[in-house]
């Protein structure tokens, strides 16, 4: 059942509130409950503070802090406690120059003002979709600590079981229409490519829904982000490399001196492929080769 979304609309101009509210009006599937309004960032903040909701529609350029420092607020509070549920944020702007750095936040999404009620539909679906794969993996990762639990007392009480809690986690990802359970033991790398995310295994390349940050989140320490827009496995790792722009190919850096430029790659086991390390994570990518070869 496709959950109902409760939405906290960002925007500082009253007009613009009031075009959104009436396309949310509009849009029926997924159902759609408007939670607040908020007409500053800071404003938005105070009210997230003490309630939740599951998606912002988010303006950029307001008085005071903007969107882009809400989200990434938001986006730090995620990382730092995992129990804390992030809504997902669809930014809503009349500037286009702000993509890049919205996705780089992993938002869901982009909207351009005048907002056409299709995209606004395309994007309250995404959102939806998201949720119900985040209720599953909650759903799943209840039933094997249950398992693990089980087990535990198996072993206590001297009955050699079969292991029930042991088996792979797996992600669920639509890819263009097919519904496929990947095992998470199987998963190199997930990286984030515009409003996309891509899935390696050694024999194939999976595009998929979903924020990075949510995925960090649930994978845990068995994956490490190695930059903005990719986490690996920390077991695909098999070399860290300095590089200079024109080695290994096309690295997917995205441009940004600080990350890239004259700095570090690292080799994924199976596909041989090397992706670009931001040099604050090498220090971590060094622990992780160094754990794998203890």
């Amino acid at each position: 059942m496709t959950p109902v979304l409760k939405v906290l609309i960002v925007d500082d101009e009253p007009l613009a509130r009031l075009r959104l509210r009436s396309l949310l009006e509009a849009c029926v599937d997924p159902s759609v409950e408007l939670v607040a309004e908020a007409g500053t960032a800071s404003q938005a903040q105070s009210w997230l503070r003490d309630h939740a909701c599951d998606l912002v529609l988010l303006d950029v350029q307001m008085p005071g802090p903007d969107g882009l420092q809400l989200a990434d607020t938001l986006r730090e509070k995620a990382l730092s406690d995992p129990s804390a549920s992030a809504p997902a944020i669809v930014f809503v702007t009349a500037h286009a120059a702000h993509a890049l750095r919205a996705f780089e936040l992993d938002a869901m999404d982009y909207l351009t003002k005048p907002v056409r009620r299709e995209r606004l539909q395309a994007a309250l679906v995404r959102v939806a979709q998201r949720l119900v794969e985040r209720a599953a993996g909650l759903v799943q990762s209840a039933d094997q600590a249950q398992a693990r639990g089980a087990d535990a007392e198996d072993r206590r009480a001297g009955v050699r079981g079969t292991g029930s809690g042991g088996g792979d986690r797996v992600i669920v990802v639509n890819d263009r229409g097919r519904l496929l359970r990947v095992p998470i033991a199987e998963v190199l790398y997930l990286k984030a490519e515009l409003k996309y995310l891509t899935l390696r295994t050694a024999t194939h390349s999976l595009v998929m829904d979903g924020a990075l940050s949510d995925y960090e989140l649930r994978l845990g320490e068995r994956f490490l982000r190695v930059h903005r827009n990719a986490l690996v496995a920390k077991a695909a790792v098999r070399e860290l490399q300095r590089h200079a722009p024109s080695d290994f190919g096309d690295l997917d850096g995205g441009g940004d001196g600080a990350e890239t430029g004259d700095g570090w790659a690292v080799r994924i086991a199976h596909v041989n492929e090397w992706l670009s390390v931001s040099r604050r994570q090498v220090a971590a990518v060094r622990e992780a080769l160094a754990g794998g070869a203890a």
